[in-house]
């Protein structure tokens, strides 16, 4: 009897804790068709549409009424919008589709983090606006803007956003985490250049965008959270299902690295349920900041055992894609069988360059904003991601150059006439990978393959070298070491050539079948 009693009592102060962690939370999804932020009696609930806390999902029911549970101190809801609606924006067009529940404010830090909310509210409401579900549509993706100082949100401004605001064809825009570097009070400025393309934005936290004064894991994006909402959560344009995941785990308790790629559980529940709203026929996009494969030079960078069950989720989903950031150099990575994927067909993880490129790194351009080319030779820029229905292709654009400008041939100026010589020249393919095809012909003979290798930039070596070598101290800021490129082709150069210029034409098909040109000119002179 008496271990009986006993058990009642821890059972019953069991349910009294779990009443204090939850509250029961209630609201509607409704057509807001005057897009003024409010629910007037003419505007119609909208069914069927997926709402979270973060981990669960519901569906609203025919009049858009939905409920769910959220923690009673630091909750989350958000609303998974429907292809045919938009999300409402605030003035720098950050999407406002969320509401974060901590009645006391986040934990306090270096840096500002969300301040008391209040109450829950008798019903927490989601207006969605009218859209468009073509399946036709393009996307920007940046990523790692990354400044330090505002000094460095003007450069952004100077090199990304103004680019950006004549592009009048995308939806949206992504940057996949680092926008900031160490420096979230620099949030605001940033998030006003970037409003400034006239977009909504969707934001990926990064590790330079961490509270690094967090005692746990689920503190580190605090001051994120204030400006962004919820680091976790997807949405459907099209026949596309986008998925920003925060897969920055810090602090890092598994090995002696500051932070580690990876998911919490929270992340894979909330993935196993929203993938149950996701037709299968529909493409699934992740976008994440640090890469789903490990670098090598520095051992485990993402889980391995996170990674295994990501794939597990996805084993039944033929249609699939991933991006991040975070290396600062532009990389295509085709996970098979032997890297864990569970499928015949590869997934294919695109590592895309950055808006920052080398960290703002080098000697000013014309327009006083650092070339901060990339250690693999990457210019700086970022992408243009085209889907129709649930396939996709890229366009990587370097920031200040020419839209043609997609890749750079490295050779020698001048040969010697009628004699072996036994150089090389590159062409770097920004945005190419193993699966691109890359030829050349002199002085219009026949068209011969190049061989894709996985070297240092020669390009970037020299730049280095100049630094290195330079007798008066350049202007600017040094770059990094060159690292390995992922995007090279390299041929020999023809042999006992006549005097006089010779003309290379470059010819590209990429994994899409579209063709890329460019051209290299060197001399051949006559050897003392």
């Amino acid at each position: 009897m008496h271990r009986i009693v006993v058990l009642s009592v821890f059972l019953f102060i069991a349910l009294m804790v779990q009443a204090q962690e939850f509250v029961s939370v209630k609201g509607l999804v409704y057509h807001d068709l005057n897009s003024n932020g409010k629910r007037e009696k003419s505007e119609p609930g909208i069914a069927g549409v997926a709402v979270s806390n973060g981990s669960d999902v519901v569906l609203t029911d025919a009049s858009g009424a939905y409920q769910l549970q959220i923690q009673a101190t630091d909750g989350q809801l958000f609303v998974i919008k429907p292809s045919a609606y938009n999300y409402p924006v605030n003035k720098n067009n950050l999407p406002q589709f969320f509401y974060l529940h901590k009645p006391n404010g986040a934990p306090k830090m270096k840096f500002e983090t969300l301040h008391e909310t209040g109450p829950l509210p008798e019903s927490v409401d989601f207006g969605l606006l009218t859209g468009c579900d073509s399946e036709v549509f393009s996307v920007i993706v940046a990523s790692d803007p990354q400044a330090y100082t505002e000094e460095q949100v003007s450069f952004y401004e100077t090199d990304i956003v103004n680019e950006l605001k004549t592009n009048t064809e995308a939806v949206m825009g992504f940057t996949l985490g680092d926008i900031v570097g160490d420096r979230p009070d620099l949030f605001e400025a940033m998030n006003a250049a970037t409003g400034k393309i006239g977009l909504p934005w969707f934001h990926v936290p990064g590790n330079h965008d961490m509270n690094y004064d967090a005692k746990n894991s689920d503190q580190a994006d605090e001051s994120f959270e204030r400006y962004y909402g919820p680091s976790t959560y997807s949405f459907n344009q099209g026949k596309v299902h986008f998925f920003v995941l925060n897969d920055v785990v810090y602090p890092n308790t598994y090995n002696d690295q500051q932070y580690i790629g990876g998911l919490s559980e929270k992340q894979f529940s909330y993935l196993e349920n929203v993938l149950k709203t996701i037709p299968k026929e529909n493409l699934l996009v992740f976008l994440m900041h640090i890469p789903l494969y490990n670098e090598l030079q520095w051992g485990e960078t993402f889980r391995n055992e996170h990674r295994s069950r990501f794939f597990e989720l996805l084993k039944d989903r033929p249609f699939t894609f991933s991006l991040s950031g975070h290396t600062h150099t532009q990389r295509h990575y085709f996970f098979d069988e032997k890297q864990g994927w569970l499928q015949s067909n590869p997934h294919h993880h695109y590592t895309v360059g950055t808006a920052s490129g080398d960290w703002w790194s080098g000697a000013p351009k014309a327009n006083g904003v650092p070339v901060s080319t990339m250690s693999d030779g990457t210019p700086n820029g970022y992408n243009v991601l085209s889907f129709d229905g649930n396939t996709y292709s890229y366009e990587y654009k370097a920031a200040s150059f020419d839209s043609g400008f997609k890749m750079r041939v490295y050779g020698p100026n001048i040969v010697p006439a009628n004699s072996y010589f036994r150089g090389e020249f590159y062409v770097s393919f920004f945005q190419g990978n193993e699966t691109d095809t890359v030829y050349f012909r002199l002085n219009n003979g026949a068209w011969k393959k190049m061989r894709y290798v996985v070297e240092a930039d020669p390009f970037f070596c020299a730049v280095r070298y100049e630094w290195d070598h330079a007798t008066v101290l350049p202007a600017g800021t040094r770059p990094s070491n060159p690292t390995l490129c992922y995007h090279l082709w390299k041929a020999r150069v023809p042999n006992r050539l006549p005097e006089g210029l010779h003309e290379i034409a470059i010819r590209v098909k990429d994994r899409y079948g579209r063709e890329y040109n460019a051209n290299y000119s060197f001399k051949a002179v006559k050897p003392d």
